[in-house]
């Protein structure tokens, strides 16, 4: 019997545990607060730039009949077939901004990378020298450039007569050549130099001094420790550098679709400026997909 009333007795119900809820991760948050700060340029393009850019994109496919009304015909690819098959001067401009671009750019972060981690050191006049560094972005670009050395980038370095006789030609064009891109790629570091400067000094000093600890070289510091923590930099950097370098006021690119606009042509200029904005996409998408798989995320590891 006793082991009846044993049986018979009812289980005691455990109390349930509530699972606490989970809060936003690190990269939730930070991609709120990214939609956040692009929120008011993405109501400004929507307000004042996309009839306009849609109307850009028609007129690349169509021949303007009538400026009264801006009226336009569907002419289909003809536009861009003109710039492949008639235009003698777009793809080789074309050809010559794109190899320029794919040169510098990786030279331009190279000397701001250099540059950043020089003037980031305690040094006596660093913040001279980070002013130095930062003037060309102060005094502007392009036309301010040309007033202020009366002359374009490339006749900023020349030989004198006398050496040029001695080298020769095709040396003095080499040597100038690379005097010329060394002075256009210090002058456009600035900012880059500037945003490294700041992924540097978010370095916690703590980490370096426990490499020191183990035995580890300043060579092992850089890439070990400097390297990966600056690479989204490097990624920014990198598109920045880039889109500069298309977007530029010397570009040949751009002197031809302002030239297009200016003459009345605005069908060919239209078409122009989106191949080239396509093309500059393409490139921009490429080098997300390919660095972002090396960028170092902290809040991620």
């Amino acid at each position: 019997m006793a082991e009846n009333k044993q049986a018979k007795q009812p289980k005691v119900k455990e109390p349930k545990v509530k699972k606490e809820k989970k809060g936003m991760t690190i990269k939730t948050r930070r991609s709120l607060e990214g939609i956040m700060f692009i929120t008011p340029w993405l109501i400004g393009t929507a307000i004042f730039f996309l009839f306009p850019l849609i109307t850009s994109i028609r007129l690349s496919f169509s021949e303007l009949t009538s400026m009264a009304g801006f009226e336009m015909e569907w002419n289909g690819i003809e536009n861009y077939r003109y710039l492949f098959q008639q235009s003698t001067t777009y793809i080789p401009n074309f050809l010559a901004e794109v190899k320029d671009t794919l040169i510098d750019t990786p030279i331009t972060l190279v000397f701001s990378l250099i540059i950043a981690m020089l003037v980031n050191r305690d040094i006596k006049g660093r913040g001279f020298f980070r002013t130095v560094f930062f003037l060309p972005v102060l005094l502007g670009t392009g036309y301010v450039m040309e007033v202020l050395l009366g002359s374009e980038m490339n006749g900023v370095i020349t030989i004198p007569s006398g050496l040029l006789q001695a080298i020769g030609a095709s040396f003095a064009e080499l040597v100038t050549g690379f005097l010329s891109r060394i002075t256009t790629v210090l002058w456009k570091s600035g900012v880059q130099i500037i945003l490294f400067l700041a992924g540097l000094q978010g370095i916690s000093a703590s980490l370096y001094e426990a490499s020191r600890v183990d035995g580890a070289t300043e060579w092992e510091n850089f890439w070990k420790i400097t390297l990966p923590l600056v690479s989204p930099i490097i990624l920014l950097n990198f598109v920045y550098t880039m889109i500069d370098s298309f977007t530029d006021s010397s570009n040949k690119i751009m002197s031809d679709i302002e030239h297009c606009f200016s003459n009345g042509a605005l069908a060919r200029g239209a078409s122009m400026g989106w191949f080239y904005f396509a093309f500059t996409f393409l490139v921009c998408v490429i080098v997300l997909a390919v660095m972002s798989r090396l960028t170092f995320n902290q809040g991620e590891r």
